[in-house]
């Protein structure tokens, strides 16, 4: 498989994918740049070699075209910032217009175009359906935009010499730009950029070489959210650590009184399920046995410390307690390779963070005593950075949906499509 090292972009026009969907304020000012400062080192080798920059991203969720909100020309500036040079932006990313900018384009130089899903053709879906549409008008306008979708993605293709894809938040979805343009680009010239490279890298290490013991701590309010991937770990990991307010469906199914804590009825029987597979398979299960718990979800709630198994009614477990705290920690501490998703508590509420902060706490811990930790996953990722200690683990995913389908044991489109 190609790589980035070992290709030489002098005189080429690279169509580089990146994840620029950034969160914008009011005024359509980035409140947060990290996915664009992720793109940097991929950007950067390419220019430095002489090469040419045309990127495609996505950003929000247009759901009727083109709305200025959604419009790419909102991150040129940044982008400018970044990489110490004038960056060129065309309103759209199909047609004359961009051919024209694209032939323009010099050795060294970048072109940012328009938001690729003010295009329905980018995720392949129909748009403009009346709610009362009948199957016969969904399957035709399915079909249409599926059959439009070839010229959208030809068209993109058709503007450069490389593809190079570094957007592992999209690398789950199928869409034009994510995945089925690679197959306009032989294997010599389709690559992952740096950023997607070390993605995959990271997720491997977890899921298909790591060094043992592996534990992966779940966390997080439900059980149905999170089942594909407990049950695909089970089969990989050394000791499962389930937190956060899923733990008191388990609770519960073991019998226990835990209030008014978080609980998905529905799932009870799942729960058991989970842990007599995990005593089959020879996985350590690990349960927290105790909560700090709240007399409302409220940061100024009274609180006491309660066994899971005996909460008071009217009461609810927001966070773990210490006898938890000091149990999980020994089992992160003595792991060699971690996977954390999901976070143990309200962590939102300074009252109720300690629990993560202290998982975060062991993680870095066992880090830096030579294990492999992987962060992943909106809140976990969020928990790591409220806690300041992203530069402590050995990689914080931007994966999003993407890693937990990677979790999850499936193969990604966007993967699949650079590798073949």
């Amino acid at each position: 498989m190609q790589t980035l090292d070992n290709f030489n972009f002098a005189g080429k026009k690279a169509f580089v994918r990146v994840d620029f969907n950034v969160p914008l304020d009011e005024n359509l000012n980035i409140t947060d740049d990290t996915r664009m400062r992720a793109a940097l080192p991929t950007l950067k080798k390419i220019l430095a070699d002489g090469g040419s920059i045309i990127i495609g991203s996505h950003l929000g969720r247009p759901k009727k075209g083109p709305e200025d909100k959604f419009s790419l020309k909102h991150i040129v500036n940044h982008l400018s910032e970044l990489l110490g040079q004038p960056v060129k932006f065309v309103n759209d990313c199909q047609g004359d217009a961009v051919k024209a900018a694209v032939a323009e384009l010099k050795p060294g130089e970048v072109l940012v175009l328009e938001n690729l899903r003010f295009y329905a053709e980018e995720e392949g879906k129909p748009r403009g359906l009346a709610d009362d549409a009948s199957d016969e008008e969904k399957a035709a306008a399915k079909k249409a935009v599926k059959e439009s979708q070839k010229g959208f993605t030809k068209h993109l293709a058709e503007l450069a010499d490389v593809y190079v894809n570094d957007a592992f938040g999209t690398a789950h979805r199928a869409h034009a730009s994510t995945a089925l343009i690679a197959d306009y680009f032989s294997p010599e010239n389709k690559m992952f950029g740096y950023l997607m490279q070390k993605e995959v890298e990271s997720v491997e290490k977890v899921m298909k070489n790591p060094v043992h013991p592996v534990t992966a701590i779940i966390g997080g309010s439900k059980v149905s959210s999170k089942i594909t991937i407990i049950e695909n770990l089970l089969s990989k990991v050394d000791n499962l650590v389930i937190c956060g307010g899923m733990a008191f469906t388990f609770a519960k199914a073991m019998g226990g009184k835990i209030g008014n804590s978080l609980c998905e009825d529905d799932m009870l029987e799942t729960a058991t399920s989970i842990m007599n597979k995990a005593k089959e398979l020879g996985v350590n299960l690990v349960l927290p046995t105790d909560c700090v718990a709240a007399d409302s979800f409220s940061n100024e709630a009274k609180t006491q410390i309660c066994q899971n198994s005996d909460i008071p009614a009217g009461w609810m477990g927001l966070d773990l307690g210490p006898d938890s705290v000091k149990k999980l920690g020994n089992v992160i501490k003595s792991s060699k390779t971690i996977l954390w998703n999901g976070p143990a508590g309200v962590f939102e509420f300074s009252n109720f963070e300690a629990g993560s902060r202290a998982i975060a706490q062991a993680i870095v811990d066992a880090t830096a005593a030579g294990a492999f930790s992987l962060i992943g996953g909106g809140d976990s990722v969020a928990c790591i950075n409220k806690f300041g200690m992203a530069d402590k683990v050995s990689y914080v995913s931007t994966g999003g949906g993407a890693l937990l389908e990677c979790i999850e044991g499936r193969e990604l489109p966007g993967i699949k499509a650079i590798r073949g």
